[in-house]
């Protein structure tokens, strides 16, 4: 029987931290799912097609990683494709609270779902998406946070 996991998120940039979690929720699946949430409330910087390629370009060089968007619950999308693991990563401290809930949604809306927690690399712990744009956004180096493709990305999008 395939384990298969999702990693859900909005992936706007992804950045270095997104890859190591694609790459250590191997040893816990035989199939990851990297799956982008499309959010109507929100406004991303790339659109989904933009976040996916760039995605694939930055992990999706092993066969096991897949890339998907979905709409609504994690919980139903997970059900959809078989997955028994979501992999959420965590920061710092205060993404437990809100992780944890979703976590305890997902159960009680899909009973068999786990919600396996990794932490980031030591080097990554302070990376994220929103501090990714706002570097870019004011024309800093964004090099050592990202892969190249997503770099010269955020350079064209930010290009004035």
């Amino acid at each position: 029987m395939t384990r298969i996991a999702v990693y859900p998120g909005s992936f706007d940039p992804p950045t270095k931290g997104h890859e190591d979690l694609v790459r250590r929720s191997l040893a816990l699946a035989d199939r990851v799912v990297v799956a982008v949430a499309v959010n109507a409330a929100k406004q991303p910087l790339f659109s989904v097609e933009e976040r996916l390629d760039m995605l694939r370009r930055s992990v999706g060089g092993d066969s096991r990683v897949s890339f998907e968007s979905f709409e609504g619950l994690l919980a139903d999308f997970a059900k959809r494709l078989g997955a028994g693991v979501v992999v959420r990563g965590l920061r710092a401290v205060s993404d437990f609270e809100y992780e944890f809930q979703m976590a305890l949604m997902n159960r009680q809306l899909h009973p068999s779902l786990e919600t396996v927690f990794l932490v980031p690399a030591v080097d990554l712990t302070y990376l994220s998406s929103s501090l990714v744009r706002e570097v870019a956004r004011f024309g800093g180096d964004v090099s050592a946070l990202v892969h190249p493709a997503v770099a010269a990305a955020l350079a064209q999008r930010f290009r004035r």
